[in-house]
């Protein structure tokens, strides 16, 4: 039999929180000495302890975890729960991982307000390009609807030109437009430069389109695209003091796409027109 601050250390729990589990009779001790008031405890009861932490961990409340223990539920059904927490908060830890890099893409524009660099912004013609590309619709043009939507379709792309025999010629192209239903929702395509005759690739889903040339203001960004709004802001704010003014949505040319997505460089095209 152990004391009350034996078990806690071997639970890792305090022996505060024993007395609160054995008060409102989550776990009681295997006894208590009526003259002392000293709890003994068994290491048979470590399972239940055990129990009782992962269930909190879980996000149960105490009066849940009660619930649930009476149930008599079984080693396998809790690590499935267990294991099904543990996705949940990872895939939360992503989330929040992917919002803290939108809000510090936010804090460097703010950073870089009022620096105007006279190198960064170039006014070409883009010439014309055939790719091959699929399509999808995003909520909106914000990061967290376009990411979802563009990553996917380039994973399906690459496997579904090579099926068919095609080879890219050039770098990957994403480029966006309103969708027709309208809302603010972004029609997204994910394409690749090809040298294959326009049209459908079989019954793959991907489309061969040709590209017209247009005038571009364009600005190299370097790093992961969740990153891009600096930039963007950089070419926005040399576009309104150069004259300028956008005519459409800004074109991505994937350049180099290292595994590390750091590493990425892409060239911004924003067609535009004199103001």
């Amino acid at each position: 039999m152990f004391t009350i601050g034996d078990f806690a250390r071997y639970g890792r729990v305090s022996p505060r929180m024993l007395r609160h589990y054995d008060a409102i009779g989550l776990l009681h001790p295997d006894r208590t000495d009526p003259a002392t008031g000293y709890r003994r405890y068994g290491a048979a009861q470590l399972a239940r302890l055990n129990r009782i932490i992962a269930l909190k961990d879980l996000g149960f409340t105490l009066q849940q975890v009660g619930a649930v223990l009476d149930e008599q539920v079984g080693p396998e059904e809790l690590r499935g729960m267990l294991r099904l927490r543990r996705a949940e908060l990872a895939e939360a830890v992503a989330a929040a991982s992917t919002r803290l890099a939108r809000v510090e893409a936010r804090l460097r524009s703010i950073e870089s307000e009022g620096r105007m660099p006279a190198d960064d912004v170039v006014i070409k013609t883009v010439p014309a390009v055939r790719v091959a590309e699929l399509t999808g619709t995003a909520a909106s043009y914000q990061p967290e609807d376009i990411g979802p939507v563009i990553g996917p379709l380039y994973e399906r792309l690459f496997p579904l030109l090579e099926g068919a025999g095609l080879r890219p010629t050039g770098p990957g192209i994403a480029r966006y437009e309103d969708a027709p239903g309208g809302g603010g929702a972004i029609t997204v395509h994910a394409g690749v430069t090809v040298s294959t005759p326009a049209g459908a690739v079989g019954e793959t889903g991907v489309r061969v389109v040709e590209l017209p040339p247009f005038e571009a203001a364009t600005i190299v960004h370097r790093g992961t695209m969740d990153d891009v709004l600096p930039t963007a802001h950089t070419l926005a704010r040399w576009l309104d003091a150069n004259g300028y003014r956008s005519t459409g949505y800004t074109r991505e040319v994937n350049l180099e796409c290292p595994a590390d997505r750091s590493a990425w460089v892409t060239e911004l095209q924003e067609p535009v027109a004199k103001a």
